[in-house]
């Protein structure tokens, strides 16, 4: 009969799970989650910038920070952290924060159009689709040439709302 080898890179089920969960978007709602969402309005905007929590584990939150510089100014804040994050979950859940120096990925960019954007919605001017017939007349892929003109569609709407915003 065969030995069974031992297993040394085992993983743990909750990481497990947290990954999957992660990977299809789903969020549990709980007091973990609670707090991980409140941690900007607890540090503010600049803060959180250089700042991701990570996880909370017995009262210790775990929080990624993208510098030694940054991570000495936040122990000098860590107090009134706590104190904040606790006020805003109405409960005293956080006992410490641990800080640690890792990679912060950057906030994804934010989408330009409306929630219920259409390009019917905002219809081009006669000299803007000429405009766009022209420069995609020289295309002979008729799959390639449509792709092109909603990129270009997409495009000058974007710019309009760009404008419409911008406009005192």
């Amino acid at each position: 009969m065969r030995k069974r080898s031992t297993q040394t890179n085992l993983l743990k089920l909750g990481n497990i799970l947290q990954g999957v969960l992660k990977k299809h978007n789903i969020n549990i709602d709980s007091e973990e989650q609670r707090l991980l969402e409140i941690w900007n309005k607890a540090v503010g905007i600049k803060i959180a910038a250089h700042t991701r929590p990570e996880r909370l584990k017995r009262n210790t939150l775990f929080v990624k920070v993208t510098s030694s510089v940054w991570m000495q100014q936040l122990h000098i804040l860590k107090s009134e952290i706590i104190q904040k994050i606790n006020q805003l979950l109405g409960k005293n859940l956080v006992k410490n924060i641990h800080f640690s120096i890792g990679e912060i990925p950057s906030a994804p960019a934010r989408n330009p159009y409306p929630p219920s954007f259409s390009p019917e919605s905002y219809p081009l001017k006669d000299k803007e689709k000429k405009l766009i017939e022209k420069r995609t007349s020289s295309i002979a892929d008729n799959e390639l040439k449509e792709i092109l003109k909603r990129v270009m569609i997409k495009n000058i709407i974007r710019r309009k709302l760009s404008q419409v915003r911008q406009a005192p």
